[in-house]
This record gives C-alpha cells, structure tokens and sequence, in this order.
C-alpha cells in the first residue's frame, strides 16, 4: 500500500466546533504579501502545487479571466511544499494559493499561516460531497477548497490469482489466505514501503479507529483502542508470514516494475495510484482488476473503507492580500467542468477523483481501460460504490506533521522485524502526548 508515498495521498481534517484556546497553539505573525500587480492591471495570485495537470488549469483560467491572473510554481511533491511554505511564512512572501493534504490543515491554522475564506466560499459548499468539503474545516471555519475525492479499492492481478485458484479477497483473512498461497511461488500479495505507515493509519481507520479527538477543552490521543488494535493485528499476520514485499518508493520506477513483473499481486490504492501504473507498465495491461477493499471478519461489505475524507485540497494563506479573489480563484478550479475534467485524467491530470457531488459521473475517466482491459467496466462499478464508503469523522491532530515523521521512523523497524505493530503504538502513545505537551497543547491521553 502506499497511501503516501511517492505523493501524500487523500487526507482530511474534522475537527469539533470549539474554541481555538487550549487546542491550537497559536504562534507566527500575520505578514502581508502583495499578491497584486500594483493599482492597474489585473490581479495576479501565485499558486503553488504538484500535482500534474495544474499547469493546464491554471492555463486555461488565464484564458478565461481579465481581472485575475494565476502565477503557477510546480513544487516538487508534498513534503517538499511543507519546507517550502515554512520558510516562506517566515520570511511573509507566502503565496496566495497552495495545494495541500488535509492533514496539514490544523497544523497550519494553529501557526496562522490560513485564511478564513468561509465568507466567500461557504455558499458553494452544495456543490461538494460533504466529507471532502470537511477536509478544509478546522473549527467551523473554511481555509480551503476540496479538489479531490480518494475513495479506496484494490486492484489485483487477475492472471495470478486464477493461476493458482484463489478469488479476490472479500476479508483481510481471505487476504492473508491468498497471500499465503502466493508466497509458495515467491509472489507477495503486498508492498510494505518501510517509510510509509499509512498501512497502519488506514486500516486503523477502516477499523473505527480515533488516533486524535476532542474531549472538552483538550485533545485525546489514543493509538490503542480498539480499531487500531484489530488493525495492528492484520498487518503484524502478514508480516510475521512474509506476505508483503518491502520495496521503498524511493526507487518510484523499480516500484512499478514489481508490479508489473508480478512480484506483487495486490494494490490497495485510490485513482490517482493508477496514472503511476499506465506510465511504468510494459506488461501487464489488462491483467488488473478492481475489487472492493478487505473488510474486517463479521463485517458488512460495505463497511466504511480505509478511506479519508478527500484528497488534495487548495488553501488560501494568512498573508494573501487578495483573499477573495483567492477563493473564487480556488472554487473555480474545483468546479469548472474542462479544469475537473483534465485533473481526473490519468493521462492530462493526476486521475483523481473529482470532490463534487456528482463524482460519479468523472469515475470512466479516472481509471485506466489500457490497465483494466475486460475489467474496466466492472471497474466502474467498484469505484462508484467506493465512493459512498468514505469515512467522515477521522480528525487530524494539531501535531500531525511531526507525529507522522516519527511514527514512519518506527514504521521501517516494525517492516523489518525488529519490532512489533504493537510496540510501535506504545511508542507512538507517549511520544504525541508529551510532543503536544511541550507544544503548550492541552492534551489528555
């Protein structure tokens, strides 16, 4: 699974509706940045992202606008665009516009680093699936647009799977089952990047699982209720049994090659995954095939997937002198049917799942007829009925940030055997307790 590697995948922040002290540390100035080209001509607003097809967007909303102009950076990817933010904040030249993960959310508006764009957005929000439309809240307040829905599937390798007689899993034993069969003909049923614990993270959430809430006037952690734990169980029986390739996706290319060697069998992956598959495979095309996402033993298929909220979404900073603009600039982007139409293409966009309420309708363009081959049809259908398993009430903790970066450290030691999932959530328990102690962060856990 790689949830976020090489890109930070769907994520999402909903956060209780009160107030601010004692939850978000409040620190960092509110500079302004002169986003405009002076008192004539149009306004321009730069925007920053990684995301392919960007540039085609941001073309075409210079053709179709006089009075506002985009100024498009390509960041690298992700975390790149947390240091890059950082630095700018600091030093007060922020941009008016970034893409983002909601995860990042909370940890921005407690620096101040967002803008509160609820006044000039907040009657659009009909157009939105309403859990990618919490991705942007903290608090009630809106600081971004949704441009993605990310619901969970699993493709899988038709040709191994009937080779040796197995089905598509519908559990996680069946998953284990399967896996176990494949690893007599040295076929692993999954990828474990050792820098990637989003495997824990989404299958805690698919659980039930609450790693950060609100408890009256201060956050709980708890990385040992129960979801995590039935979560930390799984991953520790594929482990333990060597069911799962340890590939890291700092070698993205080599990554896919695996797959499409048939090193590994299964995927458990959103739309956007499969762009990287179309352009890498030489081989496989038309072997793969969707399926719903393992449910835990006793539970209904359509139990809520390992999914978040949304996607990526664009944030309009503190330090923007132009916010309305901004936020027009933003929902524009996620509504305009040619802009929506490119980003859900694999091959102009980043084959992302629109965050509209009418997503379905994008589902034919977002997956890949050249990768599914006689499976794209039914393809559709997994795909449209993962949409409506979206979880929506995962939060995201203030110190998310830091709390990801050291639990992916522990993640490599638990991939490599040197300890077990449920070591790594002891670990993980104290650590974002004491981290948001220091913070000034009033914490219980």
């Amino acid at each position: 699974m790689n949830f976020t590697s090489p890109r930070r995948r769907f994520a999402s922040a909903a956060v209780a509706g009160i107030a601010l002290s004692g939850l978000l540390a409040a620190c960092g100035g509110s500079g302004s940045q002169d986003s405009g080209s002076g008192s004539s001509g149009p306004v321009t607003l730069d925007f920053w992202g990684w995301a392919n097809g960007q540039e085609a967007v941001v073309k075409a909303f210079n053709a179709s606008h006089k009075d506002v102009q985009l100024k498009y950076t390509k960041v690298t990817d992700q975390l790149t665009m947390q240091k890059q933010l950082t630095n700018a904040v600091k030093a007060g030249n922020a941009p008016c516009l970034l893409q983002n993960t909601g995860e990042y959310v909370t940890s921005w508006v407690s620096q101040g680093a967002l803008a509160d764009i609820t006044q000039y957005v907040e009657g659009e929000k009909d157009k939105f699936n309403a859990g990618s439309w919490a991705t942007g809240q903290v608090q009630g307040k809106v600081y971004g647009v949704p441009t993605a829905s990310a619901p969970a599937f699993t493709i899988y390798r038709t040709d191994l799977f009937a080779k040796y007689g197995l089905k598509a899993p519908t559990t996680w034993d069946d998953f284990i089952a399967a896996g176990k069969e494949l690893k007599k003909h040295d076929i692993e049923i999954t990828n474990y990047a050792g820098e990637d614990p989003s495997t824990l993270e989404v299958l805690a959430m698919q659980a039930g699982a609450h790693w950060y809430a609100i408890d009256g006037n201060a956050w709980k952690v708890n990385f040992k209720d129960e979801g995590t734990l039935k979560a930390a169980k799984v991953i520790q029986e594929i482990i333990d049994n060597d069911l799962n390739s340890k590939l890291s996706f700092a070698d993205y290319a080599a990554v896919q090659r695996n797959y499409d060697n048939g090193g590994t069998a299964t995927r458990q992956i959103s739309t956007w995954q499969m762009s990287g598959m179309v352009q890498n495979f030489t081989k496989s095309f038309g072997d793969w095939a969707l399926s719903p996402w393992p449910t835990f033993a006793g539970e209904a298929a359509k139990t809520p997937a390992a999914t978040n909220q949304s996607g990526n979404l664009t944030l309009v900073s503190e330090q923007c002198e132009n916010k309305e603009q901004a936020a027009q600039a933003a929902l524009w982007m996620s509504t305009d049917t040619g802009a929506v139409k490119t980003m859900a293409s694999p091959e102009t966009g980043s084959g992302v799942m629109p965050a509209l309420k009418d997503s379905d309708s994008y589902v034919s363009e977002a997956i890949s007829e050249k990768l599914l081959g006689k499976n794209y049809e039914p393809g559709k259908k997994v795909v449209t009925d993962s949409l409506g398993t979206v979880t929506t009430d995962w939060t995201f903790g203030p110190n998310w940030t830091a709390m990801f970066t050291e639990m992916q450290d522990e993640w490599a030691a638990v991939v490599s055997k040197k300890q077990k999932v449920t070591d790594l959530l002891d670990h993980m328990q104290e650590w974002t307790v004491n981290d948001l102690k220091q913070r000034g962060i009033s914490v219980k856990g």
